[in-house]
């Protein structure tokens, strides 16, 4: 595909960077690396905890959740499809409910010392499969043929150990790298 961006790298060693200065890590990364990027909203909606969804969230299957959908983009070219997944009762009543840009992602929210939620966040851990694309996920993600994309399944936890988020993201895999840091003390 003419013109596609240099893929991105993921490392859990510029969250917390990246946080200080008000960027989701997705978009800090691309800008360090001198692409443009954007986030559309496709849906923000409340639905029944999806069986996958309610095991990592430790809440009961069909248990109401806010679901987040959004289209990754990297200088004008999809790269993720990505939904995040929260507890109904945790984000009540705070911006992560409403179909709106969250300036430096939802974590801002989340870990605001003067918010509602006031948790940080400590660790979250990634469950990776890769795929050949069903026809609607290469339309979206403007795929040419052969090219298979990777779920990062993703339990995000904060310092107590208890779930607060799932993200669920569907990456060209012709469009991104994976990077990880294990911590070997």
């Amino acid at each position: 595909m003419t013109g596609t961006p240099k893929s991105i790298a993921r490392s859990g060693s510029n969250y917390r960077k990246h946080r200080s200065l008000g960027l989701p890590g997705l978009n800090a990364q691309a800008l360090e690396q001198g692409q443009r990027p954007r986030q559309d909203i496709r849906e923000v909606t409340h639905v029944p905890a999806p069986p996958e969804v309610a095991t990592r969230l430790d809440i009961n299957e069909g248990a109401d959740v806010v679901v987040r959908r959004l289209t990754f983009w990297l200088d004008d070219i999809p790269v993720a499809l990505h939904e995040s997944y929260f507890p109904a009762l945790l984000v009540a009543g705070t911006a992560i409910e409403r179909p709106r840009k969250i300036r430096g992602g939802a974590h801002t929210i989340i870990e605001d010392p003067a918010g509602p939620i006031r948790r940080h966040i400590a660790r979250s851990v990634d469950e990776i499969s890769g795929r050949m694309p069903t026809p609607d996920e290469v339309r979206q993600l403007r795929l040419p043929p052969g090219v298979p994309v990777f779920r990062i399944l993703r339990t995000v936890y904060d310092s107590d150990g208890q779930p607060v988020e799932v993200q669920d993201s569907l990456a060209a895999g012709d469009r991104h790298g994976i990077c990880y840091e294990v911590d070997m003390r």
